[in-house]
């Protein structure tokens, strides 16, 4: 499947699962190739067969844009041919002319360890590794790699081809030079890049969790329904959140809400899970409450607060009208 008169791709996938073929799929539909890479000792029989799985899953969730109106039907083929399927044996040659590399091997040490230690060995000094783990943290992981100051986990939201935001976590020892470098390319093919530190759970898998536990609690309960749930967080909780970030959403309601509002529920639901952290109180008590007092999370000084209002307003309505649930007034008097 390589193109032998072709320079190999500048990027690279390591791990043919569905991790490995949804990056392979994001870079391919902006227009790069890719190596998608299975570092495995296999028979020619077993390669051949993973090889095929993977060029019709590509395929298949091409053909699923394609049936949106994402793309036209014969572009299929053209985009799924800009990745390359490197077996075990070609990953030397594969590795060494990429200039970033994407680990997304089984999660688990001995399985990351054994990937590094061939990343490691082929990979060029000025080659950005990342590893796509979810569950193991940067700083463990740095300790794998030669030359740690050229890596990061980057942890994608699946599909990656579809979900913009990947979340890039750094260690101390993370070079800034190399983060700059990660999030530009990740810019040119569509991505939006977030920083964050060493932290369990990342950004998003850490406030999903608490969102998702808390919905099968409430049917644990019997307090709603799943189908009541889902109405409510679809076109409640996410549809405001899809117009506002969840801190800039704390700032335009206000922090004293939060705080109040956490206190109520600590005492009457759980103290544990509801109690406010304490920079919402210390805020609180500062007298930032964010849009209202001028400062809370964000700064709003010199800011035009009547035409920020006006965009939240603006994007509240179009997430309304793309959910088919904004309404024009009535033209006359109801009885």
């Amino acid at each position: 499947m390589v193109n032998e008169c072709a320079p190999l791709p500048r990027f690279a996938a390591v791990g043919a699962g569905r991790m490995g073929r949804g990056i392979a799929i994001a870079f391919a539909y902006a227009g790069h190739r890719i190596s998608l890479i299975d570092l495995r000792q296999r028979s020619d029989a077993a390669w051949q067969r993973l090889q095929g799985e993977a060029k019709a899953e590509i395929e298949a969730s091409l053909a699923g844009l394609a049936q949106l109106g994402v793309i036209d039907a014969a572009q299929i083929q053209s985009i799924a041919a800009r990745v390359d399927f490197v077996s075990a044996a070609g990953a030397p040659q594969a590795l060494a002319a990429a200039e970033l590399v994407f680990e997304g091997v089984p999660e688990t040490l001995e399985a990351k360890r054994e990937a590094f230690e061939q990343l490691n060995r082929h990979c060029r000094d000025d080659a950005i590794l990342t590893s796509t783990t979810s569950s193991i943290l940067v700083t463990q992981l740095a300790a794998l790699v030669r030359l740690p100051e050229r890596f990061l986990n980057m942890h994608w939201l699946n599909p990656a081809y579809v979900i913009p935001v990947v979340e890039l976590s750094c260690h101390s020892g993370t070079d800034a030079a190399v983060l700059a470098r990660t999030k530009a390319l990740m810019d040119a093919i569509g991505k939006l890049p977030v920083v964050c530190g060493a932290s369990p759970g990342y950004i998003v898998p850490r406030l999903q969790a608490l969102v998702m536990n808390e919905a099968a609690r409430m049917i644990e309960e019997g307090t709603a329904t799943a189908e009541e749930i889902d109405k409510a967080t679809r076109y409640g909780l996410g549809l405001r959140f899809a117009a506002l970030g969840v801190v800039e959403f704390i700032d335009f309601g206000g922090c004293d809400i939060l705080h109040h509002a956490s206190r109520e529920m600590s005492a009457s639901i759980d103290k544990g899970r509801y109690a406010a952290p304490a920079i919402v109180d210390r805020m609180v008590e500062e007298g930032r409450l964010g849009l209202k007092s001028g400062s809370g999370f964000y700064d709003y000084e010199g800011r035009d607060i009547a035409a920020y209002r006006r965009d939240v307003l603006s994007r509240t309505l179009g997430e309304l009208k793309h959910a088919g649930l904004w309404r024009a007034p009535a033209s006359e008097t109801l009885p």
